[in-house]
């Protein structure tokens, strides 16, 4: 059996979550795709999936594996695209990963019209809350929320997003001014897992060079940004999210945005790829199609969140 075949095969398994998955993905039995991952464990020496009779999961050896293949099998694509010349046309699967919700609302209908641009290219979206390798697991673009390590990857600004404060107007009515950053303490929180669960860092205050930090105990503690924006705009607390997370309630007046002038920096939004991969067809397809779209969303959005802070400022609760 060829290998590179069959490291596809394991490969849309794991995407898949399952061999009757990958076989409907790849248009085979499954059992050829048991035959391929049999295949390949038996070259290897160990097994790389644990099945049960309504999943698969990877062993230890299987999660390394599976990044080595990811990474075989874009370098393979790289060559047979470079192969054939610096004017090939955009084809084969490009692998994109973002933030969840920036990923939904944002990219996923950006590339259901750069699909229809490009035809032959397919696309494999990966949406997570965690800095991924891009390298081990197969990426070819990044768009990425944070300050930047110097490394090897090449990145393209797209503008940048704020760490928000924000509540209901009903919630506001109801509780003290929130006039300060340490007026927080007296209220009800909706923490999010990766903003804080107990307390909230800002930058010094004037003359000062010391950070501040309110402590806090939860009223509500979630691991999902529309639960969070939930919450919040239905008035059962105050919350901290990104910009992006929260625009569209800003806009129709479901929350309002706090202490503007208290925020940290704003954070940079970059297309990020490693060295190279910007030359392969599809991605500088991508890149050239995106690019220009992503920075007039960021640059609209920063306008909107800065005429809110502006309108709202220094009333944060009814009068």
């Amino acid at each position: 059996m060829d290998r590179i075949d069959a490291m596809k095969v394991f490969v849309a398994a794991v995407d898949e979550g399952s061999l009757a998955g990958a076989g409907r993905k790849l248009r085979r039995s499954p059992a050829a795709v048991s035959r391929a991952i049999a295949f390949l464990e038996h070259h290897v020496g160990a097994e790389l999936l644990h099945r049960t009779t309504r999943s698969l999961k990877l062993s230890d050896t299987g999660q390394r594996y599976a990044a080595a293949c990811r990474r075989i099998l874009s370098e393979l694509e790289e060559a047979e695209i470079s192969a054939g010349g610096e004017r090939s046309a955009p084809r084969g699967t490009l692998t994109i990963t973002a933030p969840v919700v920036v990923g939904e609302d944002v990219l996923r209908p950006l590339l259901d019209a750069f699909m229809t641009e490009y035809p032959a290219v397919s696309v494999r979206l990966v949406m997570l809350d965690r800095t991924v390798n891009l390298i081990d697991e197969g990426i070819d673009v990044a768009l990425r929320i944070a300050q930047l390590a110097d490394s090897n990857f090449i990145a393209i600004k797209l503008g940048e997003v704020r760490r928000v404060l924000a509540a209901s107007p009903g919630y506001l009515a109801r509780h003290p001014v929130i006039g300060e950053v340490a007026d927080l303490a007296k209220h009800q929180i909706i923490a999010m897992t990766h903003f804080g669960l107990d307390s909230w860092s800002f930058p010094p205050a004037a003359r000062s060079k010391v950070a501040r930090a309110v402590q806090f105990a939860p009223r509500l503690v979630v691991n999902a940004v529309r639960a969070a924006v939930a919450s919040a705009s239905e008035g059962y607390g105050v919350t901290r999210l990104f910009s992006y997370h929260i625009a569209e309630e800003i806009r129709d007046g479901r929350l309002q945005i706090l202490l503007p002038g208290d925020e940290h920096p704003p954070l940079p939004v970059h297309l990020l790829a490693p060295q190279g991969r910007f030359d392969v067809p599809k991605v500088r397809a991508f890149v050239d199609f995106a690019a220009p779209r992503l920075k007039r969303y960021f640059e609209r959005l920063s306008h909107e969140a800065s005429r809110a802070s502006r309108s709202r400022r220094g009333r944060v609760s009814a009068e």
